[in-house]
């Protein structure tokens, strides 16, 4: 006979919030105290939970996405300036912007977009008519080399 199930239903909403916070399928199961195998097994035998890590991370994943985007195009917010003036406190509010940042738009771009944007080009050379390189090897003495140095022809 198996030994009966640890998974209990309230499981499924914890779940959710730890992956909210980018908790991993490890994590987890450090948590709720058991192996990864038994929370993977936990997501076969219970289609809630597995519906809930899904939707936690999925709402990481976009909660990301979302900040980074705001990052790379650059973004405004409204902030307060607390001030000292005479002795009393003053709340000052203004509206605080943050410019572009490049290393986020090229992260994004270079994950959207990754043939046009990757670092890795990937160029083939060939010789005349698209056929191979053709390489000689010339040897010269010291005298004959100093010689095509000076003329120029090297």
């Amino acid at each position: 006979m198996a030994r009966p199930s640890s998974y209990k239903p309230e499981f499924a909403e914890q779940a959710r919030k730890l992956c909210l916070l980018g908790a991993t399928d490890a994590e987890l199961a450090d948590f709720f105290g058991v192996s990864e195998q038994t929370l993977n097994n936990w997501k076969t035998a219970h289609p809630a939970f597995l519906e809930s890590l899904k939707m936690g991370k999925a709402q990481a994943d976009a909660d990301v996405a979302d900040r980074l985007y705001q990052r790379a195009m650059g973004y405004s917010h409204p902030a307060e300036k607390i001030l000292v003036v005479a002795g009393t406190v003053q709340r000052e509010q203004y509206t605080e912007h943050y410019p572009p940042d490049t290393t986020a738009a090229i992260f994004w771009l270079k994950n959207r977009k990754k043939a046009a944007w990757r670092d890795k080009q990937e160029v083939e050379h060939t010789g005349k008519d698209g056929g191979p390189i053709q390489s000689e090897t010339v040897a010269l003495t010291a005298e004959e080399a100093y010689k095509r140095m000076l003329d120029g022809s090297a």
